[in-house]
């Protein structure tokens, strides 16, 4: 499974700058006693684990199949994927909300809160250029029309979506933080500190859980997007010979890994050598037309054999009944 060159400067770029970033908060944290300062610093050394773990996973998902996993590696990606957003979840929110409140409990001034603003604004600008990174290679990856939620639930890449979902949560942490400590200093009240770290936790866990949710749909077996199983159901009805369409089925193994089967009746007249001149020329328009299917598997299967629910379901191009 390739992965598009795009994902991979997106992931390296996110990677370096949230390690400087993570440890110049880090300094900043220690310095000034501030705790959204430092959910901030663990934020971004999260995200630095979190953009290795995507780089493992897209290596892993390269190696190539086996007699034990016959269809390859892709699915790992999805797996890694779904770590991360653990690991946002478990770790990045877990330990902000906890810092909170214990600044809460006891509120303590924070410190040479000048520094705090200087790097709070600098990982602002930095944070800023990585997520329009991302969002432009999100966009190339097929956003077009689509809202942002649809759009993701729509992509088969976690790669890019997670990036740029870390990204909005880290600028949306970052203008919390910079609040958090303007309010303080401005107002006396250091207890706000520890409210804005509060504030970071909940933006942390909304994405962990979005991101948990759709690597859950990928890694449990996601289809084809409703438009393309329309496009290979009219393919294969369109085939020579065809009388009906018995069952379509897909399922993703990666982005670009994605897995045909097709059952189909076709004219009792036709010899056999016809049937399999049918099937790999309709084999060769669905690979041509759509590159990310990678393997195509049709059936030549009477329709009376098939059970009415799943002939009837898949019809209409939906997914057949087990």
């Amino acid at each position: 499974m390739a992965h598009s060159s795009s994902s991979r400067t997106v992931i390296f770029a996110a990677l370096g700058g949230n390690l400087l970033v993570a440890a110049t908060k880090f300094g900043a944290a220690f310095l000034t006693g501030s705790a959204s300062m430092l959910s901030e610093a663990i934020h971004s050394l999260i995200d630095t684990g979190n953009q290795g773990l995507l780089l493992v996973g897209m290596r892993r998902a390269t190696r190539p199949a086996t007699a034990m996993h016959p269809f390859g590696y892709g699915l790992e990606l999805y797996f890694w994927t779904f770590v991360v957003a653990l690991l946002i979840f478990g770790l990045g929110a877990g330990v902000s909300l906890y810092e909170g409140i214990i600044h809460i409990i006891h509120p303590q001034p924070v410190a040479h809160v000048l520094v705090n603003y200087a790097v709070l604004v600098a990982s602002i600008v930095f944070e800023g250029s990585v997520w329009l990174l991302a969002l432009r290679a999100f966009r190339k990856e097929g956003k077009g029309r689509r809202g942002w939620v649809e759009a993701v639930q729509m992509s088969k890449d976690p790669t890019v979506f997670t990036v740029l979902f870390e990204d909005t949560a880290a600028l949306g942490g970052l203008a919390v933080a910079l609040v958090g400590n303007i309010l303080s200093e401005v107002l006396d009240m250091p207890v706000l500190d520890g409210v804005a770290s509060i504030i970071i936790a909940c933006i942390l866990a909304v994405t962990a859980t979005f991101l948990a949710r759709e690597s859950q749909s990928l890694l449990t077996g996601e289809g084809v997007a409703p438009e393309v199983l329309a496009a290979l159901r009219r393919m294969a009805l369109a085939a020579q010979g065809v009388e009906r369409l018995n069952e379509i089925r897909s399922m993703h193994f990666g982005p670009r890994d994605v897995l045909v089967v097709i059952s189909l009746d076709f004219r009792n007249d036709l010899t056999a050598g016809q049937v399999e001149i049918v099937v790999s020329a309709l084999e060769h328009q669905i690979k041509q037309t759509y590159p990310e299917v990678t393997r195509v598997f049709i059936e030549a299967q009477d329709s009376r054999a098939q059970p009415t629910s799943r002939a009837s379901t898949a019809a209409t191009g939906g997914a057949p009944t087990p």
